[in-house]
């Protein structure tokens, strides 16, 4: 069965989907896009996604290009015609078609919507689980901006890409200061010796995540000790474990950085217990 993309109002075979040249999220990265779980054909979070897609497009001077709940409309009918079970959709909204100008375009230019649905394999996803991931460590290049969804994302394509080269399945960014950032596509936590859940704060130079919204609430009802502050790689790697977060992978144990293990060098409880409870506290839609 062909694949079927949402563009601008029509739901079309993937061979045929297609956005003009002179789309602003194809010349200039113009825009903001969001990544939502689809679990048993649901959406998990819809609502927080939606809100923090929301605030991207008001932080960056983006028209709202329909209602939410029409939007989610849209997303559900993408799940469904592309027969999603277990996935992803992915949503990306930007400035619109206009002649290639780096100032706005001329009020009223309607922004553009593509939205794309895919399956995912969960057996796999479990066995990596099992296993736990490698993170190497990267140099923070990104804009100041991060909070923002924006499709502006080449420095997280070369970190990406620099892990990938070196055996790892994620990057940390390490700022000037020396502490942990984020991941490339993904928060980053540790987990201290004696049990406290550590994550840098949404508040300075990190993409406020969904998953990590929700797994802060978790903690808070299985009672596990929070700390939202930077951490250093040593920290990280002198932690009993560590772990990332992201709507493709929940939370995804790490087992090494930059070669040195964590701990025994496999995935630890605390990670594997959350990821078990995670969709206890997840809202499906």
């Amino acid at each position: 069965m062909s694949r079927i993309a949402y563009v601008n109002g029509r739901y079309v075979a993937m061979r045929d989907a297609s956005v003009s040249v002179e789309d602003r999220g194809y010349q200039f990265a113009d825009g903001v896009y969001e990544v939502c779980e689809v679990r048993g054909g649901r959406l998990i979070d819809w609502l927080r996604h939606g809100k923090r897609l929301q605030r991207s497009l008001g932080e960056l001077r983006i028209v709202e290009p329909m209602p939410l709940n029409a939007l989610g409309l849209v997303l559900h009918e993408v799940v469904r015609r592309n027969r999603v079970h277990y996935g992803i959709v992915y949503l990306q909204v930007t400035r619109g078609v206009a002649r290639r100008d780096h100032a706005f375009p001329a009020p009223g230019t309607r922004p553009s919507v593509v939205v794309t649905a895919r399956n995912a394999n969960p057996e796999k996803n479990e066995k990596t689980a099992l296993e736990g991931i490698k993170v190497v460590t990267f140099p923070e290049n990104r804009w100041p901006r991060v909070d923002i969804k924006s499709t502006s994302l080449l420095p997280n394509v070369l970190a990406k890409q620099a892990a990938r080269e070196q055996g790892a399945q994620e990057a940390w960014y390490v700022d000037s200061n020396g502490d942990v950032t984020e991941g490339s596509s993904s928060n980053a936590w540790i987990v201290t010796k004696d049990g406290r859940a550590v994550t840098r704060s949404a508040e300075t130079g990190i993409l406020p995540g969904i998953t990590r919204a929700v797994l802060i609430e978790a903690l808070a009802a299985l009672q596990i000790k929070l700390e939202e502050r930077p951490f250093t790689p040593q920290e990280a790697t002198d932690a009993a474990e560590a772990f990332i977060t992201a709507a493709t992978m929940i939370v995804m144990p790490v087992v090494s950085i930059d070669g040195r293990a964590i701990g025994d060098g496999k995935p630890g409880p605390l990670a594997r217990r959350l990821r078990e409870q995670f969709h206890r506290f997840a809202t499906f839609s």
